[in-house]
């Protein structure tokens, strides 16, 4: 095994024990939060299937930027849900169901929208783009699907183991997880000097900004709801990302970077946000 499928796979372990942890603690109302509310799940749709792609498309047409920049970008507007995002709307003092419900619908609804985004991101650049749902399906069960439902049978079979290992399980993950960020930054710190200036900050920046502001706005009035949309519109999915730019621009070897400094600017720029909603909480 090579260092760098080492890394990854400390990172896919990580992400497993995150959602593990989350269904440790979830019941079956919560994974059913969004499917329950129409009106909710709408918005949400909106927000994380349509306004961000069109906004990322919008971005590359006026602007001129890496192309590495520009893949990343279209990638990651179409790859919603992280898997570590429940975490961070909970901080911020959002609503547990919403974010828990909002993970899985969206995870389950990528494997078709995703193969159907790219196709028509594809035809109106004039491309043939494609990608299979079998690749997008693997990733949303390993990711999201399959950990947070052993975690809920643990949960509904036996509740006091649930209880007793949530938290070393949290803790694993969370070593797991800073150890390969920890890794993945520095092999890439290169591509991401590389990738710095030409307006490409701004341009991310400006999609975060512009994905936590449709996110509150399309929340509603309720504040927990607002909360977690907005950070669920501006956060993505890097592995799905990945997958999708290394699909259909296998050559393109800048864009790990271009990704990675999403996830990096998203984290900076989103802290305003955060703090301001954490303090709406008190």
């Amino acid at each position: 095994m090579t260092l760098q499928q080492a890394i990854m796979l400390a990172l896919q372990v990580s992400i497993f024990l995150t959602v593990l942890g989350y269904g440790l603690q979830a019941s079956t109302a919560d994974a059913l939060y969004v499917v329950r509310r129409p009106l909710i799940l709408a918005r949400s749709l909106l927000a994380m299937f349509i306004i961000m792609p069109v906004v990322a498309v919008t971005i590359i047409v006026v602007f001129d930027f890496h192309p590495a920049v520009e893949i990343a970008l279209v990638a990651i507007s179409i790859s919603p849900i992280p898997p570590l995002l429940p975490r961070r709307q909970v901080k911020a003092g959002g609503d547990a169901s919403y974010a828990l419900g909002l993970m899985t619908t969206a995870a389950l609804l990528s494997i078709g929208f995703i193969p159907l985004a790219v196709y028509v991101i594809g035809h109106y650049f004039d491309q043939n783009f494609t990608i299979a749902p079998a690749a997008v399906a693997k990733l949303a069960l390993l990711t999201v699907l399959v950990p947070l439902a052993v975690g809920m049978i643990i949960r509904a079979a036996a509740s006091k183991l649930a209880e007793r290992i949530i938290k070393p399980v949290k803790l694993l993950s969370i070593v797991l997880l800073g150890l390969g960020g920890i890794a993945i930054l520095i092999a890439t710190v290169p591509a991401l000097i590389a990738l710095i200036g030409n307006g490409t900050i701004i341009a991310i920046a400006a999609l975060v900004i512009i994905g936590l502001i449709v996110g509150h706005v399309l929340g509603g009035h309720d504040r927990d709801d607002q909360v977690v949309l907005a950070i669920a519109t501006a956060a993505r999915h890097p592995a799905i990302a990945l997958v999708i730019a290394q699909t259909l621009f296998p050559q393109e070897k800048l864009v790990i970077g271009a990704i990675l400094l999403y996830l990096l600017l998203n984290i900076i720029v989103s802290i305003p946000y955060v703090k301001w909603q954490s303090r709406r909480t008190v």
